[in-house]
C-alpha cells in the first residue's frame, strides 16, 4: 500500500492553511536559520581565469568582458576556478498528491514545499547565489531562470504563490526526465538541485533519475514532504481510502493495513537514499505539522558535502 492510499478528494488550488503570507513567513524563517550560513563566493590573489557564463540580473558588472560581449553579442561574466558561487536549482512536485492536506496539518504538502523553497531561496541570494526554478507536474506552471540580486527572491515566491496541483494520473518515467532536462542544463558546477516532493505520483525509475543529476561537481537532494495522517497512519476500525490518481476506492481495516503501509513509507525512503547517496546526493525526511526552521536547518546541513 502506498502513501497515495490517503489521498481524500483532490484539491485543485493550493491550501495554504496557516502558512501564509508566504513572503512574510519565508522571511522570518531564513532570518532564522541565517546565522548559519556563510558567504559562498570568495575573492583574492592567484585566482585562475575558468571560462564564461552568461550574466544573470544580480551579478557584480565588474565581472563582465566586454571583448566577449563584441564577439558574442551577449552579456558574459568571467568565470574563476577559486571562486564558490553555487545555482540553487529548486523543483517542486505540483502532481496531485501534493494538494492533500489533513485535518491536523497547517497546511497542504505543495504549500509547505513552497515555504521551504522560498526559505531556501531567500538564503541563496543573500549568500550571492542565484536561483531557479522548475516544476514537476502541474498545469501551465511557470518556471523561473537562473537569477540573483533582490529580485530573485520576489520573483520566486510571485511564481510559488501562483502553484496548484494538476493532472489526472501520475507522472511516467519519460515525462519525469522530460521535467528534469532543463534543471540539468541550467545545474552549472558547484549547483545544489533540490526536489521538494512526497514521492507519491512519481515513477517507478524516478529516483535513479533524479539520482543521475548528482555527480562529483554538483549535489542533489530529495526532499520527501508528508503530511501527519501519511507519515504516521493513525486510524483505527475501518478505513475508506481514495487513491490520488483516478477513482480507485479500497476499504480495508487499519490495524491490519498499518504495519504493511509504514513498512512500505521506510522501503520507499530507504530507496531514494541508496540511489542519491551512491550519487554523491541526499534524502531529508519532513511532516508538515513539523516546524518548517528545524526542515531546512536538515537539508542545510546535508549540504555540507556539496562539491566546490
Amino acid at each position: 500500500m502506498s502513501a497515495s492510499g490517503l489521498q481524500r478528494v483532490p484539491r485543485e488550488l493550493l491550501d495554504w492553511g496557516s502558512l501564509s503570507p508566504l513572503r512574510l513567513s519565508a522571511q522570518r524563517l531564513a532570518d532564522g536559520v541565517y546565522s548559519g550560513v556563510h558567504k559562498s563566493q570568495r575573492r583574492g590573489s592567484g585566482v585562475e581565469f575558468d571560462g564564461h557564463r552568461d550574466y544573470v540580473p544580480g551579478d557584480d558588472l565588474r565581472r563582465l568582458d566586454s571583448r566577449a560581449l563584441m564577439r558574442h553579442g551577449r552579456l558574459l561574466v568571467r568565470q574563476f576556478e577559486t571562486e564558490t558561487e553555487r545555482r540553487l536549482c529548486l523543483v517542486l512536485d505540483s502532481t496531485r498528491s501534493m494538494g492533500f492536506r489533513s485535518a491536523s496539518a497547517p497546511a497542504a504538502k505543495l504549500a509547505y514545499a513552497a515555504l521551504l523553497a522560498a526559505a531556501l531561496g531567500r538564503i541563496a541570494v543573500a549568500t550571492g547565489d542565484t536561483v531557479a526554478l522548475d516544476w514537476v507536474g502541474g498545469e501551465d506552471l511557470s518556471s523561473l531562470p537562473a537569477c540573483g540580486g533582490k529580485e530573485a527572491f520576489e520573483r520566486l515566491v510571485t511564481a510559488l504563490e501562483k502553484a496548484t496541483t494538476g493532472g489526472d494520473e501520475g507522472l511516467n518515467d519519460a515525462q519525469f526526465e522530460s521535467s528534469l532536462q532543463p534543471v540539468a542544463r541550467r545545474a552549472q558546477r558547484g549547483s545544489v538541485i533540490v526536489l521538494l516532493s512526497d514521492l507519491v505520483d512519481l515513477p517507478e525509475h524516478a529516483a535513479h533519475v533524479f539520482a543521475s543529476l548528482s555527480n562529483r561537481t554538483r549535489m542533489a537532494v530529495a526532499v520527501r514532504i508528508l503530511d501527519p495522517v501519511e507519515a504516521r497512519f493513525p486510524f483505527d476500525g475501518s478505513l475508506r481510502l481514495r487513491s490520488s490518481v483516478g477513482q480507485t476506492v479500497i476499504e480495508t481495516d487499519a490495524a491490519g493495513a498499518r504495519a504493511g503501509y509504514l513498512a512500505a513509507l521506510t522501503r520507499q525512503f530507504e530507496g531514494w537514499s541508496t540511489q542519491l547517496v551512491a550519487h554523491g546526493g541526499r534524502v531529508v525526511d519532513c511532516v508538515t505539522d513539523e516546524p518548517a526552521i528545524d526542515v531546512i536547518r536538515r537539508i542545510l546541513h546535508s549540504l555540507q558535502a556539496v562539491p566546490r
